[in-house]
């Protein structure tokens, strides 16, 4: 019986079974946080760079109009994100009327950082504004 006691011939392979399910926790959750942060980005980028778009129009619905469009046109050049699951709103701020806002929703439910075991899911719908001033000073 102390020959069984003093054999350590699967101590590494007890060692790496308690310390697996952590490791596929810290790598897990870098995928996870990574790809979310990068579908934040895109949808931030594609907020700004449709506001910017948005001040040649010369009225609200013209402006709307082209916020719109740039986000259509623009949505797939972004890699982890889904045209189709993007909406998009545009009006003048309430706040300011010198300021136009496109605000950018995305519906990232679909996405496969949903379905990774071992680490908690953020939140699958992104919301990112941008605001731009009317031309001039």
């Amino acid at each position: 019986m102390t020959r069984f006691f003093r054999c350590r011939n699967g101590a590494s392979a007890v060692e790496f079974a308690i310390m697996l399910p952590l490791f596929l926790a810290i790598i897990f959750g870098i995928v996870v946080f990574g790809s979310y942060l990068a579908m934040i980005h895109g949808v931030q980028q594609l907020a700004a760079e449709a506001a910017r778009s948005s001040i040649a129009g010369m009225t609200d619905s013209e402006r709307s109009s082209l916020a719109t469009s740039y986000v259509t046109a623009n949505a797939s050049t972004y890699p982890l994100i889904v045209p189709n699951n993007l909406s998009v709103s545009a009006a003048p701020s309430a706040g300011n009327a010198n300021v136009y806002v496109v605000t950018v929703n995305y519906d990232a439910s679909g996405m496969f950082i949903y379905h990774l075991p071992f680490v908690p899911a953020p939140s699958s719908t992104i919301v990112r504004s941008a605001a731009i001033q009317y031309g001039g000073f």
